[in-house]
C-alpha cells in the first residue's frame, strides 16, 4: 500500500475538501483526486462522497480513517528507528562479563544521555559483517587477526591493553604465589575449554602457546564460566588463564585465587571497530570516552602477538 496514498486520505479526511489536503500537502487538486482513486481500488471500497460543502467519508472511509492513521505512525516509527542520531548507538561485546562490557558501562554511566543497544556476537567475521551492512556501529575486538586484514571501509582503534592473571583452586602448586613468571607456567595445564578455532582469541592464545611453551588444554564442552570455576577450584592439576577485568562471582568456599602473571605480562589487545563513513554522532561520543578514560596499551613489560595493530 502507497504511503502517500493513506498520508492524502487522512488529510483530506481532516480538512473535508480536497482543495485543503491539497494545499496542506503542497500538491496539486487533481494529484489528490487520483490518490484517493487509487487508494479506493486498491481497497475496492469508496472512502469519500462529494457533497457540495466538500468531501465526506462513507461509512467504509470511517472505518478504515484510524487504521490509516496507525499506518502512519508505524511507518514514522520505523524511519525514526534508523535515523541516524535518533536510534541507539549499537555496539558489539562479545561477552557480558568481559573488559568490553566494562568499557560500556563506564560509557554509560559519563553519557547516561546516550541510548545504547548492547549486543553479542560470536566472532570478528560476524562483527565485521555487521557493522558493514549498519546492523551494528561498532565493535570491541582483538585486531588484526593473521590472514584476516580488516576491510578498507573498518576503521579501528586500539583502546585496552588487558593484562592476563592465573585463576587457581586453593589447593593449585602456585595458589600462594602473590605473582607469577609467564615461563614458570610451562608444564602447568591450563584448561580454557571456551577457545574456539578460528576465533581472534584462539589465534592469541596459539600464539602465546609457541611463544612461551605453555599448555593450553582447550578439551571437552564448554558448559560456561560457572562449570569452569567449579572445576578449577576442585582439581589442583588445573589453573585457567581470566582477564584481569573479567567481572566473576564464586562461591567463598571455592577458595579460588587470581594471580598476576609478570616477566612478561600478556595482555590482550583489544580494539574499537567501526565503519569509516559512519555518521551517528554517539560514535565520536564513544570513541572520545575511550581516547580519554581507557587505560592505553603498548606498555613495558607486556606481550601481544606480532599481528596485533599497534595503534
Amino acid at each position: 500500500m502507497d504511503l502517500d496514498t493513506v498520508r492524502t486520505f487522512v488529510a483530506a479526511a481532516d480538512a473535508g475538501q480536497f482543495q485543503e489536503a491539497a494545499a496542506e500537502l503542497a500538491v496539486t487538486q487533481q494529484a489528490v483526486s487520483k490518490r484517493i482513486a487509487a487508494l479506493e481500488r486498491n481497497l475496492g471500497v469508496r472512502l469519500f462522497t462529494r457533497t457540495p460543502r466538500g468531501a465526506e467519508l462513507t461509512i467504509d472511509g470511517q472505518a478504515f480513517l484510524p487504521h490509516a492513521r496507525e499506518l502512519l505512525r508505524v511507518a514514522e516509527r520505523a524511519v525514526a528507528s534508523v535515523r541516524t542520531g535518533s536510534r541507539p548507538l549499537r555496539v558489539d561485546v562479545i561477552a557480558s562479563r568481559g573488559a568490553a562490557s566494562g568499557l560500556m558501562r563506564g560509557f554509560h554511566r559519563a553519557h547516561p544521555e546516550i541510548e545504547l543497544d548492547v549486543v553479542m556476537l560470536f566472532d570478528i567475521e560476524m562483527a565485521v559483517a555487521a557493522i558493514r551492512s549498519g546492523v551494528i556501529d561498532a565493535s570491541f575486538r582483538a585486531v588484526a587477526v593473521p590472514g584476516r586484514p580488516l576491510p578498507e571501509d573498518i576503521e579501528s582503534v586500539r583502546v585496552l591493553d588487558e593484562p592476563l592473571q592465573l585463576l587457581t583452586g586453593p589447593a593449585h602448586a602456585l595458589a600462594s604465589a602473590r605473582s607469577v613468571p609467564l615461563t614458570q607456567l610451562t608444564g602447568h595445564r591450563i584448561w580454557m575449554p571456551g577457545i574456539v578455532p578460528g576465533t581472534e582469541w584462539a589465534a592469541y592464545y596459539d600464539d602465546l602457546v609457541a611463544e612461551f611453551g605453555l599448555t593450553i588444554e582447550a578439551t571437552g564442552p564448554n558448559f560456561g564460566s560457572d562449570a569452569l570455576l567449579d572445576t578449577v577450584a576442585d582439581t589442583p592439576a588445573l589453573a585457567t588463564f581470566m582477564g584481569e577485568q573479567t567481572r566473576l562471582v564464586w562461591p567463598a568456599d571455592h577458595g579460588l585465587r587470581r594471580i598476576p602473571v609478570t616477566g612478561p605480562t600478556p595482555v590482550y589487545p583489544h580494539s574499537l571497530l567501526w565503519r569509516r563513513d559512519n555518521p551517528h554522532p554517539a560514535l565520536a561520543t564513544l570513541r572520545a570516552h575511550l581516547a580519554a578514560t581507557a587505560a592505553g596499551h603498548g606498555a613495558a613489560g607486556t606481550w601481544v602477538p606480532d599481528w596485533v595493530i599497534p595503534h
